[in-house]
């Protein structure tokens, strides 16, 4: 038929008419041949591939239609497969009767999946030191290639992992079969990922050197940021051989640049100010470690939640009397326009107002009130997730790399402020009210000590 020659219908009746026009003749097996010989011919010829178009619309609506609905139930649907995954006969069969394909985990790749998100989470690895360190451990692509950045971006950007598939705006429940990454990991490599797009404090841009606060250490004086520079020089060692001895500090360089303008020291020895700092974060992860912290945190967040609903179910008390009150009223006026009241109608027409004025201030308060009580009740389950992490990195902290301690108090230590002396004031990012007095317990023995300390939370 002619719509094969196309469908579109701003294009195809003009190829047409152009073929005959140039002494082509068009025929079709079924609808024979295509002649303008009149005006009517030109109106048939345009009108059937608007048709066509319609039709073609309509078919790729249906065909998206059913792939989602494939995808949400959990079924391949084609494309690319992703790394980690292969495909296999499971039994499932299509319209026509035809078994087809289904996504299963290729248990060799899937463990470098694995160490791929371990690396970028707990070690804070990017991209490009993960290629590095693939190429380095000889792992490589099926075709033998390396992983090239844009690679193991995508992987960690894949839904697949957790088990859900995905296919444009449809996805799957998850589906444990599938499954890789644990969502909690998952979504942990997402906000690392966002907040070293942003620049965000919380994760180290990069990992690279031996200092544990690059990216969240700052000048108490001038509250710029401090930065690692590094110094070396030659010295004969005890072999009598030469080495270079390399030395780390952290610098403040609006110190060095403004002299005078900020009274704090140019810069701090990395050994020794970390080293502080890492006896602050193992002070406070054993105090939480050996706290009953969960039960705690438990109880604060069901008083808070009962304190929050106590002022919800008040002002909505207060709202609904007023309310009646108001319909008393308004009852009233009736009354008296039918003369049946004693009741003045100047006097009724205030209560009615003021009425009115206290329902709307009654209704701002309820609404406030529910607010706060579904706030509670969202950040309850965030808390608790929250102490659970830290009392894993607690748990982990002693035994852990370098460079997963690095990532575990760039996320538990949200800035450190140092001033002359080493005095020093860290801010935790931490929420709940156990650790809070944590840390104020470790202020007043930190006003003690030297160097002194100042926590907040």
């Amino acid at each position: 038929m002619f719509d094969r020659l196309g469908r579109r219908d701003d294009e195809t009746p003009f190829v047409v008419e152009w073929f005959v026009k140039n002494g082509i003749e068009v025929w079709s097996a079924v609808e024979g041949e295509q002649r303008f010989d009149n005006h009517v011919d030109k109106l048939l010829n345009y009108i059937r591939y608007w048709q066509a178009s319609g039709e073609s619309i309509k078919t790729s609506v249906r065909t998206k239609t059913r792939l989602e609905q494939l995808t949400e139930s959990g079924c391949y649907t084609g494309g690319s497969i992703p790394y980690g995954y292969q495909l296999d006969k499971r039994g499932r069969m299509n319209k026509r009767n035809r078994e087809v394909f289904d996504l299963v985990i290729d248990e060799d790749a899937a463990k470098i999946i694995q160490l791929i998100f371990d690396k970028y989470v707990f070690e804070g690895f990017g991209a490009q030191r993960l290629c590095r360190y693939l190429t380095e451990m000889n792992i490589r692509k099926p075709d033998g290639s390396n992983f090239p950045n844009t690679s193991i971006n995508r992987i960690i950007k894949n839904p697949i992992y957790t088990g859900v598939i995905r296919n444009g705006e449809a996805r799957s429940d998850v589906i444990p079969e599938l499954q890789i990454i644990d969502p909690e990991t998952f979504e942990r490599a997402q906000k690392i990922m966002a907040d070293r797009t942003t620049h965000h404090a919380e994760t180290p841009l990069n990992l690279k050197g031996q200092s544990l606060l690059v990216g969240n250490i700052y000048c108490g004086h001038c509250r710029n940021r401090l930065t690692l520079t590094t110094s070396g020089r030659k010295r004969i060692n005890k072999h009598g051989e030469l080495v270079r001895e390399v030395r780390a500090r952290y610098q403040c360089h609006y110190n060095v640049r403004h002299p005078g303008e900020c009274d704090g020291q140019s810069g701090y020895g990395v050994k020794k100010l970390d080293g502080i700092v890492e006896q602050i974060v193992r002070y406070q992860l054993s105090r939480i470690s050996a706290a009953s912290g969960a039960e705690i945190v438990a109880k604060q967040n069901e008083k808070a939640i009962e304190l929050a609903k106590a002022r919800y179910n008040v002002a909505s008390t207060q709202l609904a009397d007023k309310q009646k009150e108001l319909a008393d009223y308004q009852a009233e006026t009736i009354k008296v326009i039918r003369g049946e009241s004693r009741l003045d109608i100047d006097l009724l027409n205030d209560l009615v107002s003021k009425a009115k004025q206290e329902i709307q201030s009654l209704t701002a308060t309820v609404d406030a009130a529910k607010l706060e009580f579904e706030q509670h009740l969202a950040s309850s389950d965030v808390e608790m997730q929250e102490y659970e992490r830290i009392k894993s990195w607690a748990d982990l902290y002693d035994t852990c790399t370098f460079y997963e301690k690095k990532m575990i108090i760039s996320q538990f230590i949200k800035s450190v402020y140092v001033y002359r002396d080493y005095t020093l004031e860290i801010e935790f990012n931490v929420s709940f009210e156990d650790f809070k007095t944590m840390a104020t317990e470790c202020q007043e023995q930190g006003r003690n000590k030297d160097p002194l300390v100042y926590v907040t939370a």
